[in-house]
């Protein structure tokens, strides 16, 4: 891959193959859906997760953010927080990874965010997939009521559902690197 639009099109094309399931499917918002992207099954794999460290790295700096972390809510964010991590170690500065779990843990240091992350850090929370943008928003207030501070939000993929505009209702910007049209997919049903 040699461009940012190449690894664009690999991406959607290994997205299409490996994520898009076809049928009925309730969705975590409790919406329906004709179909239902598992971005698990290509940002976990080898491939995917060279192309969207890639990919990723190279949206937040066009985007002109300067984090020195990434991460969001655990389970879907972590592979794309490790990939733009890993991805950052060939093209400094370094990016290092944080991921915040969905409550904080009840033993130990009791922490809610565990990794790289310390207070002041300034931070790019990421998404596999945003449908109405609730697991962004709620990384976005733990990583907050930690004391970090959110330049943006990065997805994988925007389901075009409502997420866009709650994640920039408050003010973040949000850039994902995949649309629906990439992948060849309908708007949501309504």
């Amino acid at each position: 891959m040699t461009t940012k639009e190449s690894t664009r099109t690999v991406l959607a094309k290994i997205v299409r193959e490996r994520s898009v399931q076809v049928g009925t499917f309730t969705l975590a918002s409790g919406r329906q859906s004709s179909y239902y992207i598992d971005a698990r099954r290509t940002t976990m794999s080898a491939e995917g997760l060279d192309l969207i460290g890639d990919l990723g790295l190279t949206s937040i700096r066009e985007a002109g953010w300067e984090p020195s972390l990434v991460g969001g809510l655990t389970l879907g964010a972590d592979p794309v927080a490790y990939a733009v991590a890993r991805a950052s170690r060939e093209s400094p500065p370094i990016v290092d990874a944080f991921t915040v779990r969905k409550e904080p843990k009840g033993h130990g240091a009791k922490r809610q965010i565990e990794g790289c992350f310390e207070s002041g850090s300034k931070v790019v929370v990421v998404e596999d997939v945003v449908t109405t943008g609730q697991s962004a928003i709620k990384a976005v207030e733990a990583v907050s009521d930690a004391g970090g501070v959110i330049l943006a939000v990065l997805a994988v993929v925007d389901r075009e559902e409502g997420g866009r505009e709650l994640v920039e209702g408050t003010g973040l910007p949000l850039l994902s690197l995949l649309s629906l049209s990439d992948l060849g997919l309908p708007p949501a049903e309504s």
